[in-house]
C-alpha cells in the first residue's frame, strides 16, 4: 500500500533565498521553480536520490501555505509524502480502517501530474501526510 518516502515539504517565506542557502551551504542541487496554481504555491525540489526535499512558498495570499506562514513566520516542516502505487485502492483501504482522507473526494494532482491526497494529521501521529501516486 505505502511504497516509499517521496519527499519532506518545508514551507519557507522566501523560496529563492532558501534555495540559495541549500546550494551554497550544503552543496545541494535545487531544481527549477514551478507553480501549482491549484494549491497556490511556488516550489522547487531537491532530489536526494531516494527522496526529495520540497521547498514551498505561497503564490497567492489565500493559499493554505500563506496561512501556515502566518502562524510560523520563519517557515518549517509542513508535511511528508509517501508514495503509493494505486491512490484509489490505498484511499479506500485506509478509509476502511477509519483513516480520514482530506478534501471532497475529487482527484487532486501535484505539479508532476501525479495524483495526491492528504491524510488527516490526527490519523497519522499528528503529522500531515501526503499520499502521492507513483505508477510502477
Amino acid at each position: 500500500m505505502l511504497t516509499s518516502l517521496s519527499h519532506v515539504s518545508i514551507i519557507v517565506p522566501d523560496l529563492d533565498a532558501a534555495a540559495r542557502r541549500l546550494r551554497e551551504t550544503y552543496g545541494l542541487v535545487v531544481g527549477e521553480p514551478r507553480i501549482n496554481a491549484e494549491q497556490g504555491v511556488r516550489l522547487v525540489y531537491v532530489d536526494l536520490g531516494n527522496a526529495k526535499i520540497e521547498l514551498m512558498e505561497p503564490s497567492r495570499p489565500d493559499s493554505p501555505i500563506a496561512k501556515f506562514l502566518e502562524r510560523n513566520p520563519k517557515g518549517g516542516i509542513h508535511h511528508f509524502s509517501l508514495g503509493v502505487d494505486d491512490m484509489a485502492a490505498t484511499a479506500a483501504a485506509l478509509s476502511g480502517q477509519g483513516v480520514r482522507i482530506l478534501g471532497d473526494g475529487s482527484p487532486r494532482y501535484n505539479v508532476a501530474g501525479e495524483r495526491i491526497a492528504f491524510i488527516h494529521p490526527a490519523d497519522f501521529l499528528q503529522a500531515l501526510v501526503e499520499l502521492e501516486e507513483h505508477k510502477p
